[in-house]
């Protein structure tokens, strides 16, 4: 399925539907009384962007950082700017690299993939601010909103090869288990599941496609998650809470450095971590069922699943600008 929804995305097919007509009305009743218990956790989220890793000088000029997406990316449902993931992998990064990270963080919350053709375009619009990296979170509202899978992956891909076009490095955090969103009963619950799971996999053959590399982000709302919803859910039990945010920055921080050459690992496959080189279809079907899995790009039509391992995140301080110490509104 993820393919025929990959191969729709690149030959303009027609929507391929990921649930039979038979579920559209019990799905339906499932997703209002969902929305009736899911509430606040809408306020704006902290504007996290400036210059990270400060204490390294300007011997070099910083790396250029950006984040795109919907509400998980600008973070959505925390209250600090250290507690956002764009702070969270702007501080990591900085300490790998041992080099200050200009963070620029574009993603608007609710945005569906056909907004990441804005956000694109706001991050190349300066071409002396051209970001060196990025990190993409998308997925959640296109499968609420029902959003025709082909069309959710074309997006994507699209922003992917305008990003690489433009020289710069791209990690897509993919579609997360909405599965185990605390409020979601059965039957809705099982097929958020399978749908979500189908749009990563179709999310990473399309990036891989166009050079990026993605990161299963299933625990973020995913089994994890479930066994602690009160720690790792924020306070309307959709959104992350500030402890969420970091499990799901210590899964993209290892790949967002490897993309730059800084991980302090090899590229080289270790089998007592299930690590493989697998036809991209089951790669992206095997790290859509695994979070933190990364796929990475190899000879066509081969990728790389990896399981690379994690650091603890460093202590986040919030950006030199703006200083403010806990929550200021996101600049339109």
């Amino acid at each position: 399925m993820a393919r025929r929804i990959a191969t729709g995305a690149a030959y303009g097919g027609g929507g391929i539907g990921l649930l039979g007509a038979a579920a559209v009305g019990l799905v339906i009743a499932e997703v209002q009384l969902a929305k009736r218990t899911v509430g606040g956790g809408h306020a704006d989220p902290p504007c996290a962007d400036g210059l990270y890793g400060t204490i390294f000088g300007r011997a070099r000029p910083p790396l250029r950082f950006g984040m795109l997406g919907d509400s998980t990316a600008a973070g959505q449902g925390v209250h600090r700017v250290r507690q956002t993931p764009g702070a969270l992998l702007a501080s990591g990064l900085a300490a790998v690299a041992e080099r200050q990270v200009e963070l620029r963080n574009v993603a608007l919350p609710g945005a569906m993939s056909n907004d990441l053709d804005r956000q694109v375009m706001l991050l190349l619009a300066d071409p002396t601010r051209r970001p060196d990296v990025c990190v993409i979170m998308i997925g959640a509202n296109d499968v609420t909103h029902r959003m025709p899978p082909t069309q959710s992956v074309r997006h994507l891909a699209a922003a992917v090869r305008r990003l690489r076009t433009a020289g710069a490095e791209v990690v897509v955090g993919t579609c997360p288990d909405l599965g185990t969103i605390e409020p979601v009963y059965q039957p809705l619950r099982w097929l958020a599941r399978r749908v979500s799971r189908q749009l990563a996999a179709a999310q990473t053959i399309g990036v891989i496609e166009q050079g990026g590399r993605t990161v299963s982000l299933g625990d973020l709302l995913g089994p994890e998650f479930a066994a602690n919803p009160r720690e790792l859910f924020g306070p309307d039990n959709y959104h992350p809470s500030a402890e969420g945010y970091a499990t799901a920055a210590m899964a993209v921080l290892p790949t967002l450095c490897a993309s730059l050459g800084l991980w302090p690992e090899t590229d080289r496959l270790d089998a007592s971590r299930d690590e493989d080189m697998l036809p991209v279809a089951k790669a992206a079907s095997a790290a859509a069922s695994e979070a933190g899995t990364e796929v990475t790009g190899a000879r066509a039509p081969w990728a790389l699943l990896k399981h690379r391992r994690r650091r603890r995140l460093p202590a986040v301080t919030d950006p030199a600008a703006p200083a403010e110490p806990a929550a200021s509104p996101r600049r339109p």
